[in-house]
């Protein structure tokens, strides 16, 4: 829906009068051009997407700030949002000004030198929201002078990035039915494209692409095959519908690849999550990665890395893309660590595996066979009695976004080390609620995490620094060599070489977000959320 000019000052008066909007009607507003996303983090004053490129590296160019002097790394500024839940997200800046969501449908701009709030954006939160996994969001996209946003109630809206309002406002799914949107978008071209939550409440998952200027639907993939649609014959069983409750929800954000114009996508598990006997067959296409057309979202390629998953194990990590040299030979890669408990090296112009080793503990397959198959071991699916299995159905990794630093060939990842004991009996469906009185997952063990180097052209281990505590938080890297990261509140600068720990501060809350970098007015600063609080790090004047 497009607003009036009229409209549009009489909303940024109103929030100049309410002292939540600081910028007048009569300054320029921001353009951020198709150019200008395909350029990533070429211009360092910039973090224009999620993970801060197309490839989805999320590696800096900058170096200021180096494992000789991080030790002396201090806040800068502090941004206290003054709601409840977490940050998920990852701050984009662009011209000096940091926008970011937050839970419960809350963003912000904020002045991105001293951290004072510009503008603050909130949609009401209708009654009966079902939001999986927590009421949180992971960020937004831009283009022009707007930004992109999912909403709980499964919307996708358009917003101002000078006032904050909203210019136009896109249903993509019934909320009612156990939808949701929590993803941050991805844009290409002249599209937003977005991805779906609430396989646990029996949704059919998809990923849409929309038109940035009018908020159109241009195209929706399906992430369970339906009638007509190739890889159908995948969901077979007693339920002869399960496909369209199947799961599969893409809450997580995407790679591009602009000369092959792909989108790269990782999707989630099939539901139920543990009693495969409703859904027989591979389950196509869930917990897979999807090579998308970005103009018309026609499946170009797939590569299913848990066939019939019964473990929960989605695969809506973010895809990682490089170009390395593997035996002497060029390669187009993208590179997968998998809630499985593999890491993947795959050809991303055709989807063929080239490597595929496990990066913790696992128990539920012996090796990746040459045909891109797991090979299982015997008795690893869940039973009424409980079956042990490695990892839990948290798994290896989770929604936390690696980084990679092309000049090392080192993946970073935060993984989990953890086994689970996994029960199944018969699952309910009811539309809406999802499965109720089924299959059950519990932990009784102790479980670690660490932050962990993968050399990507032998899928061995470089390094980790293992941590005290479970962590969700993402990792970033920089050219100086360093990797940021952390464990529960804990902010940590590493060694990019040794995994040496070079600094570390104590947030108070919570990690469950990755940290991004840019330089301003000749100064590098650090950006971390923790619970919901923003800390600008930088280097003492």
């Amino acid at each position: 829906m497009r607003i009036t000019v009229v409209r549009m000052l009489r909303v940024v008066v109103a929030l100049v009068a309410t002292g939540t909007m600081f910028v007048t009607a009569q300054q320029p507003a921001p353009q951020v051009s198709f150019q200008d996303l395909s350029n990533g983090l070429k211009d360092p004053t910039r973090w224009l997407m999620y993970s801060g490129d197309y490839a989805s590296q999320r590696h800096s160019p900058l170096n200021q700030i180096t494992p000789e002097n991080v030790s002396r790394l201090t806040p800068h500024w502090v941004f206290q949002t003054d709601t409840l839940g977490k940050f998920e997200a990852v701050p984009l800046v662009q011209d000096g000004v940091i926008y970011v969501t937050g839970p419960e449908d809350i963003a912000w701009a904020i002045d991105a030198r001293t951290g004072r709030q510009i503008w603050r954006y909130r949609r009401d939160v209708v009654n009966g929201i079902i939001a999986c996994c927590g009421r949180v969001n992971r960020g937004f996209g831009m283009l022009g002078d707007r930004l992109f946003k999912t909403t709980l109630d499964a919307h996708v809206v358009a917003i101002s990035m000078k006032s904050g309002a909203v210019l136009w406002d896109s249903v993509m799914e019934n909320y009612r039915k156990g939808y949701s949107g929590t993803t941050a978008p991805l844009i290409v071209k002249d599209k937003v494209i977005v991805g779906i939550a609430g396989a646990e409440y029996g949704v059919r998952g998809f990923i849409d692409a929309y038109d940035a200027q009018t908020g159109k639907r241009a195209w929706r993939f399906y992430t369970t095959a339906g009638p007509g649609d190739p890889g159908h014959g995948t969901w077979r069983g007693r339920d002869s519908k399960a496909w369209e409750h199947g799961g599969g929800s893409t809450w997580t954000t995407g790679s591009y690849d602009s000369e092959l114009n792909l989108v790269y996508w990782g999707t989630g598990n099939a539901g139920p999550d543990y009693n495969g006997s409703e859904r027989e067959g591979d389950n196509l296409y869930t917990a897979s990665i999807v090579a998308l057309d970005a103009d018309t979202g026609r499946l170009r390629w797939y590569y299913q890395f848990t066939p019939h998953d019964v473990w929960d194990w989605d695969a809506t990590q973010v895809p990682v893309l490089a170009d390395l040299t593997l035996e002497g030979q060029p390669r187009k890669v993208v590179m997968f660590a998998n809630r499985n408990g593999f890491f993947y090296l795959l050809d991303r112009v055709t989807g063929t595996l080239i490597r595929g080793r496990p990066f913790i503990e696992t128990s539920w397959a012996k090796a990746i066979g040459a045909d891109g198959r797991p090979i299982l071991r015997p008795g690893m699916i869940p039973s009424a009695a409980g079956t042990r299995v490695c990892p839990d159905q948290s798994g290896a990794t989770n929604w936390m976004s690696p980084s990679f630093d092309p000049s090392l060939k080192l993946l970073f990842v935060t993984a989990r080390e953890s086994c689970g004991i996994f029960y199944m009996w018969k699952d309910q469906y009811e539309p809406g609620l999802g499965f109720r009185g089924g299959a059950v997952q519990r932990v009784n063990e102790a479980h670690h995490a660490a932050l962990r180097a993968i050399d990507v052209t032998t899928g061995e281990r470089r390094w980790e620094f293992p941590y005290t505590a479970q962590s969700w938080a993402g990792v970033l890297s920089t050219a100086s060599g360093l990797v940021f990261a952390g464990s529960s509140g804990n902010f940590m600068a590493f060694d990019a070489r040794t995994g040496k720990n070079l600094w570390h501060y104590q947030t108070g809350s919570a990690l469950y977000a990755g940290a991004m970098t840019y330089m301003l007015d000749g100064r590098q600063y650090v950006l971390m959320p923790s619970g919901t609080t923003l800390t600008a790090f930088a280097l003492p004047e």
